[in-house]
C-alpha cells in the first residue's frame, strides 16, 4: 500500500469534506472540479529517451486522481510532444495556453526548448514550474519571475566536477564535449568558474548539434589533443555514443558525464555497462534497483507506485524516479495553495518551500525556494559506475549557482 504521508498527495479528509475554495474561479484551467496542467516533452526526436519523464508525470497524476485529486478537483494533465524542436515547443506552448487554457506549465523538458518559450510564458504571466532542465538561467528570478527550475544547475554541477579534477589531476589537459546550446555552455561556464585563468591553457573543447547523427569525429579529435580528462555534457543518445566511442578507440581519460544522461536503462545499457566502468558523475536522486535502497521507505513507495501505474516500464530508467520526485514537489505546492489556484498564488507558494523532503532524493538533500532563490535543489554527491551500478563516494556537496 502506498504511503500517503511521504507522497504528499493524499488529500486530508477535512479538505475533501468541505466545499472547494472558489477563489481561483477566474483562472484559466481552474474549475470547481478540475485543475488543468500543461506539459511538453520530447516523446520523439533526438531526445526521445526523456519521454519517460512525461510518462512518469502522467502516471503520477493518475495516482493523485485515484486518491481524490487536490482540493476537490481532479487533475487534467495535458501533455504534448515537441520532438525536442524549439519551433514545435513554441507551437505547443501556445496551444496549451491559448487553446487548452491550462492553469500553468509544469516540468517542460529541455534547455533549448524552454529557452524558446520563456519570454512568451512570462509575458502572459503563466507559472512555468519546475522545468526539466538544469540550465543555470532558470534561477534568474529578475529576468523571468514566472519561471522556476528544479534540478541542480548544470553550472554548479560543472563546478563540482572541476574541483574534483583539480584535486585528482591538477595539471592535466581537459577535454569538454558539449551540446551547442545553453545546456552545454553552462558546463563550460562552470568549469571556467573553478579553473579561472587555467581554463584557456588546460581546456580543449568540441561541440555538437542535436541534429548531428553522431559525435564520433569529436571524440577522435579530443583524444588526439592529448587530453587526460574528459567531461561530456550531452543528452542520452549522444552520451551513449560517447561512452562507446571512447572505449572503442582505446582512450582512457578520467571521464565525467553529466547527471542528466546517467540512466542505466537509456544510456549505460545501450552503450554497454562494461564500457562505462570508471565514469564519474553526480547524483541528487536515489538509483532504482540499487541494493543500497532495498529497505529504503522512499524507494519502497516508488516501487509500489511503479507496480500499480507503470508495471511494464523499465525500472533501470532513472527518468521515472525523476518524474516521481518533481511531481511530488508540485503536489506539495498545490497543497500549500489551500484551494486558491490563481496564478499569483501558485507562484507565491512555489517560491516559499522550506526544507521539503522528497522520498526519492538522496539523504540530506532538501528542496528550498524563496522569492530570491529559484534554484530549488543545490546539493549533489559524486558517484562512479562500477560495472553494475552507480557507487556514491564523498559527502553531499552544496553548490551556490550563479543566477
Amino acid at each position: 500500500m502506498l504511503n500517503r504521508r511521504s507522497l504528499l498527495v493524499g488529500t486530508a479528509l477535512a479538505t475533501l469534506a468541505r466545499p472547494a475554495i472558489l477563489r481561483a474561479a477566474g483562472t484559466p484551467g481552474v474549475t470547481a472540479d478540475e485543475l488543468k496542467i500543461g506539459h511538453i516533452c520530447p516523446y520523439s526526436g533526438p531526445a526521445s529517451a526523456y519521454g519517460a519523464v512525461g510518462r512518469g508525470d502522467q502516471a503520477f497524476f493518475r495516482m493523485v486522481n485515484d486518491q481524490g485529486g487536490i482540493a476537490g478537483r481532479k487533475i487534467n494533465f495535458v501533455t504534448y510532444d515537441d520532438g525536442y524542436s524549439p519551433p514545435r515547443t513554441v507551437e505547443q506552448a501556445r496551444r496549451l495556453i491559448e487553446q487548452d487554457r491550462v492553469a500553468f506549465l509544469f516540468n517542460t523538458l529541455g534547455t533549448p526548448t524552454n529557452s524558446a518559450i520563456v519570454r512568451y510564458v512570462n509575458a502572459r504571466k503563466v507559472p512555468h514550474l519546475f522545468l526539466a532542465t538544469g540550465a543555470d538561467k532558470w534561477g534568474d528570478y529578475k529576468e523571468h519571475p514566472w519561471t522556476i527550475g528544479y534540478q541542480p544547475s548544470y553550472r554548479t554541477e560543472a563546478q563540482i566536477y572541476a574541483r574534483h579534477m583539480l584535486e585528482q589531476a591538477r595539471d592535466a589537459k581537459i577535454a569538454i564535449l558539449f551540446q551547442n546550446d545553453d545546456f552545454g555552455k553552462d558546463y563550460l561556464a562552470g568549469a571556467r568558474d573553478v579553473l579561472g585563468d587555467r581554463f584557456d591553457k588546460q581546456v580543449v573543447t568540441a561541440s555538437y548539434e542535436v541534429t548531428d547523427p553522431t559525435i564520433d569525429s569529436q571524440i577522435v579529435s579530443l583524444q588526439a589533443s592529448g587530453a587526460e580528462v574528459l567531461l561530456t555534457a550531452a543528452t542520452p543518445k549522444f552520451a551513449a555514443q560517447a561512452i562507446r566511442k571512447v572505449h572503442d578507440v582505446g582512450w582512457k581519460p578520467m571521464f565525467f558525464l553529466t547527471n542528466v544522461s546517467i540512466s542505466i536503462g537509456s544510456v549505460i545499457q545501450p552503450a554497454g555497462p562494461e564500457k562505462a566502468v570508471g565514469i564519474i558523475t553526480s547524483a541528487y536522486l536515489k538509483v532504482a534497483n540499487d541494493a543500497a535502497w532495498k529497505d529504503d521507505p522512499g524507494m519502497r513507495e516508488w516501487n509500489a507506485f511503479m507496480d500499480k501505474y507503470l508495471p511494464d516500464a523499465d525500472r533501470e530508467d532513472s527518468s521515472y524516479v525523476t518524474a516521481y520526485g518533481v511531481s511530488t514537489a508540485l503536489m506539495h505546492v498545490l497543497h500549500q495553495c489551500n484551494g486558491d489556484f490563481s496564478r499569483e498564488n501558485v507562484m507565491k507558494q512555489v517560491t516559499h518551500i522550506n526544507n521539503l523532503e522528497i522520498p526519492v532524493l538522496l539523504p540530506g538533500i532538501r528542496v528550498n525556494t524563496s522569492p530570491t532563490n529559484y534554484h530549488p535543489i543545490r546539493a549533489m554527491q559524486l558517484q562512479k559506475w562500477n560495472g553494475r551500478t552507480w557507487e556514491r563516494f564523498g559527502g553531499i556537496i552544496e553548490g551556490a549557482a550563479s543566477a
